[in-house]
């Protein structure tokens, strides 16, 4: 899949909704209000995946990437989103490690994240990517579930490695 990562626009809001309904189970997935006020936040960068269907037809959007780079040196994966289709292709890869190098440029020096216990394919995906579990949240989504967050080291302290 021929795909590109680029900064999301305002435009997209309705877009990244539609995903992010699509990839999450109600209670984990965002409201519409609720994934506009993460985008808006100062300090928030989203990144979108489109991929070009070829044939002169318009780029589809297929992914994206809220994340925020706090005052306290860690960054924070809000939500990460790629439809079926495009999963495996290297979509979220390049997402996750687009939005780490935006990161580490605004002083972040690790980066959290939480992800739902039982979602298994998003655990594998995370630590293939160097994060490790950090702590379990109980109740943390909103229909109970419970999350990991899980953490990555973006700047080593000792340079060099």
């Amino acid at each position: 899949m021929d795909f590109s990562i680029r900064e999301s626009r305002p435009e997209d809001l309705e877009t990244l909704w539609r995903i992010d309904q699509q990839c999450f189970a109600p209670g984990i997935s965002y409201s519409r209000i609720e994934l506009a006020t993460y985008m808006r936040g100062r300090g928030t960068l989203t990144l979108v995946a489109e991929a070009d269907p070829g044939g002169g037809r318009e780029a589809e959007v297929v992914g994206y990437i809220v994340a925020h780079g706090g005052r306290s040196g860690m960054g924070h994966i809000i939500t990460i989103d790629v439809l079926e289709p495009a999963r495996r292709a290297g979509v979220g890869s390049r997402l996750l490690s687009a939005a780490e190098g935006r990161l580490r440029a605004v002083g972040c020096r690790g980066v959290y994240l939480e992800t739902a216990v039982d979602n298994h394919p998003a655990i594998r995906f995370y630590k293939r990517h160097s994060y490790s579990l950090g702590k379990t949240i109980p109740g943390y989504y909103s229909n109970g579930a419970d999350a990991f967050v899980m953490v990555k080291e973006l700047i080593s302290p000792f340079p060099g490695r």
